[in-house]
């Protein structure tokens, strides 16, 4: 697909192997799918929300999730170590300060 910031339904529905509305289903049950939409309506993918798509359909499509299991399924990869990685790291900064914490009130009750 060329680089483009803007992609329409139905390129977006081709590169992801599906028709438009299913696209348009997709985006009721996948809070995380959310397109902007135009001055006329028209739904405006940009490319996070065609990986997202496309993350939708291999969990449908080839691992045979249920909607229900799909959408479980990438809250928690969300949550865990599917989140981008200045999130990871950011998690993992505060985890150590919350360690560093816990650890210098542990070296005050053992002057």
């Amino acid at each position: 697909m060329e680089d483009k910031i803007y992609y329409s339904i139905r390129e977006v529905a081709k590169r992801v192997g599906v028709e438009p509305y299913v696209l348009r289903f997709w985006e009721k049950e996948f809070p995380a799918l959310k397109p902007k939409k135009g001055r006329s309506g028209a739904r405006m993918y940009q490319s996070r929300e065609i990986e997202m798509a496309e993350k939708i359909r291999h969990l449908l499509y080839d691992r045979k999730f249920t909607i229900d299991g799909a959408r479980s399924f990438m809250k928690a990869a969300s949550t865990n170590g599917d989140a981008p990685e200045d999130v990871r790291k950011e998690r993992v900064i505060k985890s150590i300060r919350e360690l560093k914490a816990e650890i210098e009130e542990l070296l005050k009750l053992f002057p």
